[in-house]
């Protein structure tokens, strides 16, 4: 094949407008990079992933049960644009590699890096818009009833498949004992 015969893409889609205050650097990414390094998280987060799950809304949702406040499952449209257009764009040419040995071992790393990238961007829109919006605390009793409740709403359909409870309570039983200190909102 040459390159002349290759198909041009489709670049009548109009770039992304993105906040030009966004802060990469902010308490809910901290929280994230601390959270996943714990015992399951990242495993769960994954497997939630692979069942249609968006790891920075379980993340979003985990991080406001820590600061009380309930996640209502709604998003800005331009989180939700982000994710759809740039993170699962990076993702699935990653997934579409040959496993991690071989000659395509730099380009899956390579899209691997900017996949994180894009969910520490994706990770900033939110919260910038949690930061406008500001949910309210929570009128829940106890702190296992709004993780619960917060896992529960940021799930990708109203009803959660049954492979999803085991790995929802590993995540709450981490976020239950994730302890207090820097990353709390």
């Amino acid at each position: 094949m040459s390159l002349r015969s290759a198909t041009i893409p489709d670049l009548s889609t109009p770039p992304l407008e993105l906040p030009a205050d966004l802060e990469p650097e902010n308490p809910l990414w901290c929280f994230a990079l601390a959270f996943w390094k714990l015992p399951d998280v990242q495993d769960s987060c994954l497997a939630l992933q692979n069942q249609g799950w968006s790891v920075t809304r379980i993340l979003t949702a985990a991080w406001l049960a820590l600061s009380d406040r309930a996640f209502a499952g709604v998003e800005d449209a331009t989180v939700t644009e982000w994710r759809d257009r740039v993170t699962g764009a990076l993702r699935s040419a990653r997934k579409s590699l040959p496993g991690m040995a071989g000659r395509y071992h730099q380009l899956r790393t390579g899209i691997a890096g900017l996949e994180l990238e894009a969910e520490q961007i994706e990770l900033a829109l939110a919260w910038r818009t949690l930061m406008t919006n500001n949910p309210e605390q929570s009128d829940m009793q106890g702190l296992d009833t709004l993780i619960r409740t917060n896992l529960a709403a940021a799930a990708p359909a109203s009803r959660i498949d049954d492979r999803a409870g085991p790995l929802l309570n590993a995540l709450g039983t981490a976020l239950a004992n994730f302890p207090k200190g820097d990353h709390q909102p």
